[in-house]
């Protein structure tokens, strides 16, 4: 399978994945405090993981990424249905790139200032890092999912990256 679509394909797989545990999610679960998640609710986890790949879709038509300047957009936090209308919307994206485009990345890390380090970087990696990300957060919404909405089946790989389920299938035993 050729690189972008290797991308493209690992991506609409987690969107999937999001989606589908959404759609078991009852609303009140969903925005729900969880203690083992600080009290954050699995509707902001998942705003927070789409709303990086708004923040690329945004950026690949600026010619310039941002993820400090998501909207924190509380309905795709509290709404169930416009969660995963989101989550089409991202895929609709995704499937509609075929190739690469150089970008600009804008990071900043001091906390009294608001000016950027600009980087170049370009789609596919901007992609992958949206992808690792998303994993990383399903991970975490695993956790407040079983705490939660403990009635929700999640897929075996869910939020578990591909590098621990090929090593898990080396026959190596592993925490991660």
């Amino acid at each position: 399978m050729g690189g972008v679509m290797q991308l493209v394909e690992a991506c609409k797989t987690i969107l999937k994945q999001l989606a589908d545990a959404i759609g078991q999610i009852e609303e009140k679960d969903f925005i729900k405090p969880c203690p083992s998640l600080s009290y954050a609710t699995l509707g902001q986890h998942v705003r927070h993981t789409l709303e990086f790949f708004i923040c690329l879709e945004q950026g690949f038509e600026q010619g310039i990424v941002n993820y400090d300047k998501r909207a924190h957009d509380k309905l795709i936090e509290s709404d169930r249905v416009i969660a995963v209308a989101t989550i089409e919307g991202i895929g609709d994206f995704i499937s509609s790139q075929v190739g690469d485009k150089k970008l600009k990345l804008e990071v900043g890390y001091e906390p009294d200032d608001d000016k950027f380090v600009t980087l170049d970087t370009n789609y596919l990696r901007e992609l992958t890092y949206n992808i690792e990300h998303a994993v990383h957060h399903m991970a975490i919404m695993k956790i407040g999912v079983r705490e939660v909405a403990p009635y929700v089946h999640l897929s075996t790989d869910f939020g578990v990256a591909i590098s621990t389920l090929r090593y898990k299938e080396s026959g190596v035993v592993s925490a991660h």
